[in-house]
């Protein structure tokens, strides 16, 4: 290896270097001079959405028929069913495999649809902040509910928009997926924060955020409540986080005016997704936040991840 230019100082605008990702505890690669490369790719122009306030042959539209035969209610606002094609079942029987390094176990657990609106043809984007509200009232209500059973260690809620993320359906709409087990990345956040909070006696979060306020270089919006910002250690083009200004460990406790800020950050970041490339912007989205488990966590940080 060339070591010719040890006498250039770093500097982490122009030279490769890695970044801790202290959510996960592990480091990734960044090459800042990457993006210093001329633009020769592909630009078109893309067509305009023109779907239907209500499809006839939509599954989540009001009063249609599912594929378990079952009929929606003609819901005027939010709408939540377990999922007709569930990846994790309730009554999977308790079991393992193993033949050498070849292992597996038996995994329970609940999957719900959420249907943000009862249009077809709207994002959240789209949606006013007081409707997104509802939307968020549900979310809390069903982490609450699915929370409080016995086997539920966690909660996940997401949301994968757009076609080209595996959504098979186009109408606004999200899941959750409540099991037995705490998923890796949730458990990997748990034992960083968790580790941080017995240290410091704060949210690693709450001394992230201050760090990134001052900065003021990777902000994409803020409102009195949340920031939505470009993580230090992000991966992903277009990556973001929203983070709630104030320390609390899961929905069962953010406060009403907090789920109004939570509204409007979201339509903001997903309206600035869509003007990025003038189109509807797919993206990955999730709320990580506290196990459901019995125990106490008092350094998680609710939060929610964005990949594009």
């Amino acid at each position: 290896m060339n070591h010719s230019n040890s006498n250039i100082s770093f500097d982490i605008t122009e030279h490769s270097h890695r970044r801790f990702n202290q959510l996960l505890g592990e480091w990734v690669l960044v090459s800042p001079h990457r993006s210093k490369r001329p633009w020769q790719g592909q630009q078109e122009t893309t067509e305009k959405d023109t779907r239907p306030q209500y499809d006839p042959t939509c599954y989540l539209c009001p009063g249609n028929v599912r594929a378990n035969g079952e009929t929606n209610p003609q819901y005027p606002s939010t709408f939540v069913f377990t999922n007709d094609f569930a990846a994790l079942q309730a009554e999977s029987p308790s079991g393992s495999f193993a033949k050498g390094m070849l292992q597996a176990e038996s995994e329970r657990g609940i999957c719900k649809v959420i249907c943000f609106s009862p249009r077809h043809d709207l994002t959240l984007s789209d949606m006013e902040a007081t409707e997104i509200k509802k939307v968020v009232d549900l979310w809390q209500e069903q982490y609450q509910e699915l929370g409080a059973m016995e086997e539920i260690s966690y909660v996940q809620i997401f949301e994968n928009k757009g076609s080209v993320m595996g959504s098979s359906n186009p109408h606004p709409h999200g899941q959750i997926w409540a099991q037995s087990s705490v998923p890796g990345e949730p458990a990997k956040e748990t034992e960083q924060q968790e580790a941080y909070f017995q240290q410091n006696n704060r949210s690693l979060l709450s001394d992230y955020l201050a760090i990134e306020l001052e900065e003021k270089t990777r902000i994409v919006v803020e409102n009195e409540h949340f920031v939505a910002l470009v993580p230090f250690w992000a991966v992903w083009p277009f990556e973001t986080i929203i983070i709630p200004r104030r320390h609390f460990g899961h929905l069962g406790q953010i406060t009403e005016d907090e789920k109004f800020g939570y509204a409007g950050i979201m339509k903001q970041l997903s309206s600035v997704y869509d003007r990025l490339f003038n189109t509807s912007f797919p993206y990955s989205a999730g709320i990580h936040q506290a196990p459901t488990d019995g125990k106490d966590y008092p350094g998680w940080h609710l939060h929610m991840h964005f990949y594009p």
